[in-house]
């Protein structure tokens, strides 16, 4: 992929997250002022370099981290099954998998990365619900660092439609045109508009994912439950799904009424972790 449309597609993904992806602009300080111990966490953007580490790129909401390796010694690299490659970026978080992999899969649009993996670690730091073990490969290790820092500024957005209170959570996504990281994680047709539902307690979720392919013409593409493959056995039920992008939207916008009410039953009205979007 040549430079010029790099540069296209990443203007286009920007224009679609709006104002609230781009990154922080750098301000030196003044002279006459110490400069502030830079921030690690809970900026929007993540993107510091504070700890004087080449491996590392920055934090994001959900306890995000993400790490870049210039070249994997070849020994790991076999171990690890990186195939033709040996600088990856690696983005892994404590809550939250749903929206770094949108947030990834955001990032591959716009850079000439490719996914090596996904994994769903059993986490939420004790919620029902997964952490995220992501790895992207790169020939070179300066698209493996863009790759990272694209989706360390876009994880915010991600965020926006999950919502939860004391008794668990429940997540929603929507991609108009989804990309390689859905298609390997959630079984999402490439290039085609994508929807997810999830809830736990996992018997949320079973109600969300019949309200969802009830309420529009949609195509499941995936199913996934405690114990029948597609979770680390978390407390949760996942339905993922393709077809019209008005359809899918819809879809997704009746789940999300219906999961709000049923959540609220078992505590305080679910609220959202930063600004919903869809």
């Amino acid at each position: 992929m040549d430079q010029e449309l790099l540069e296209k597609v990443m203007n286009q993904v920007k224009a679609e997250l709006g104002a609230g992806a781009t990154p922080a602009a750098t301000v030196a300080p003044a002279a006459s002022a110490p400069a502030a111990a830079p921030s690690m966490k809970g900026d929007a953007t993540g993107i510091s370099k504070a700890l004087g580490r080449t491996e590392f790129v920055g934090t994001s909401i959900g306890d995000t981290i993400g790490l870049v390796i210039a070249s994997v010694d070849p020994m790991l690299k076999d171990a690890m099954k990186l195939g033709k490659f040996r600088s990856i970026g690696i983005i892994g978080g404590r809550t939250g998998a749903g929206p770094q992999i949108m947030a990834v899969d955001d990032a591959v649009k716009a850079t000439n990365t490719e996914i090596i993996s996904v994994e769903l670690p059993r986490d939420t730091k004790g919620g029902a619900g997964h952490g995220s073990l992501i790895l992207i490969g790169a020939e070179d290790v300066s698209d493996a660092r863009r790759a990272v820092e694209t989706a360390l500024q876009v994880l915010p957005k991600y965020f926006g439609d999950v919502y939860g209170n004391d008794a668990g959570h429940l997540e929603f996504q929507y991609s108009a045109r989804a990309s390689y990281c859905l298609e390997k994680a959630l079984g999402a047709k490439f290039g085609k508009a994508f929807g997810m539902t999830c809830a736990g307690p996992a018997a949320i979720g079973v109600v969300l994912a019949d309200t969802a392919v009830k309420a529009a013409n949609v195509e499941v593409v995936g199913y996934s439950s405690p114990g029948n493959g597609g979770t680390s056995f978390s407390n949760e039920v996942i339905l993922c799904f393709s077809g019209d992008s008005g359809a899918v939207r819809q879809a997704v916008k009746a789940a999300i009424e219906v999961g709000k009410k049923l959540l609220g039953a078992l505590g305080d009205e679910p609220k959202s972790t930063t600004t919903p979007y869809i």
